[in-house]
């Protein structure tokens, strides 16, 4: 059988954490999409290229989790022959067998419209900097320049940009601890899961 959530939003609102969870608690596999858009802004070169060449050990890189290979992953996200290379992947991913969890910007509305759980994972920009400012370090001010920067490419990309699903339920993260974001998105799930 599968079943497929997506879950959206944007960096450092805690769809990473959740999406885990989610796929750890339900025995889903879990595909983090934005590691499909760093390894192809990190791989360097022509992006069209590198996406369309992707292999799954270039997922694996050490330096894929940095705030610079985020911009880099924002960077290319914008071109829509990037997007258009990694879309069929994440669309066979999302229709393993067992159930799977997919997050990143444009799940739910592009790459699995369908899914029968959507969720949008939103935090303050602030929030969002200072959690991304204590993962990584560096200059807090800084960190919310580059949140804010990466927001408006995302959201203001003409091909997929970030916004909720129609039908998402929306999660805002801003005052929860992981603990409360994790079982509202466990009971998300669960309401639409227990009643196939």
């Amino acid at each position: 059988m599968s079943f497929t959530v997506a879950i959206d939003g944007p960096a450092a609102a805690g769809k990473g954490t959740i999406s885990r969870a989610v796929a750890a608690h339900f025995g889903f596999g879990h595909l983090d999409t934005g590691l499909l858009y760093r390894a192809v802004g990190a791989l360097g070169g022509d992006p069209v290229a590198a996406a369309k060449t992707l292999r799954p050990e270039d997922l694996q890189r050490g330096d894929l989790r940095t705030l610079e290979a985020g911009q880099a992953a924002s960077r290319v996200a914008v071109i829509p022959e990037v997007r258009a290379a990694l879309r069929d992947f994440q669309r066979t991913f999302a229709l393993r067998q067992g159930g799977a969890v997919l997050d990143g910007r444009d799940i739910g509305t592009v790459i699995c419209p369908e899914a029968e759980v959507k969720l949008f994972v939103t935090a303050s920009a602030e929030v969002r900097a200072h959690r991304r400012w204590r993962e990584l370090g560096g200059d807090e001010a800084d960190v919310l320049a580059q949140v804010v920067e990466r927001d408006r490419r995302d959201m203001d990309r003409a091909d997929s940009p970030l916004r909720p699903a129609k039908d998402a339920v929306v999660i805002d993260t801003t005052d929860m601890t992981i603990d409360q974001a994790v079982a509202a998105a466990l009971a998300a799930v669960q309401r639409v899961y227990s009643a196939r």
